[in-house]
């Protein structure tokens, strides 16, 4: 993935309601992992204490993810959201330090509750 990625190109493209409409849409298709990462990034943007900068980075890869049409639509079986998991991914690299154990237990908890114990053992943190 390159290491120069636009994220702010995407941004305008994120919005609450949009992002857990696609969250619910796609979560099984999806796959653990992604709706981690995106949780993860959902409650990163949600802390006051984040900083706008990395607020950016976060809307544009979760407008990205909300997108319906990317580089790789994700319609397409096993492949359609490899695109949206390594920029969800790229993006939580460039925002790590805003990513508390707080933001990780919200992830963990609602991933819990919508998937259960199951999945919490086979999602890496």
């Amino acid at each position: 993935m390159d290491n120069n990625i636009q994220f702010d190109k995407y941004e305008e493209y994120y919005n609450e309601e949009n992002f857990w409409k696609k969250v619910k849409k796609t979560a099984v298709k999806a796959g653990a992992k992604a709706i981690y990462l995106a949780l993860k990034l959902y409650y990163a943007m949600k802390d006051p204490d984040t900083p706008v900068w990395a607020k950016g980075t976060i809307a544009g890869a979760l407008g990205y993810f909300i997108l319906p049409i990317d580089l790789i639509p994700d319609a397409l079986p096993v492949v359609g959201f490899t695109d949206d998991i390594a920029l969800m991914s790229a993006a939580l690299l460039a925002v790590a330090k805003s990513i508390t154990p707080k933001i990780k237990e919200q992830a963990r908890q609602k991933m819990l509750d919508w998937f259960g114990p199951d999945v919490i053992d086979k999602i890496d943190d």
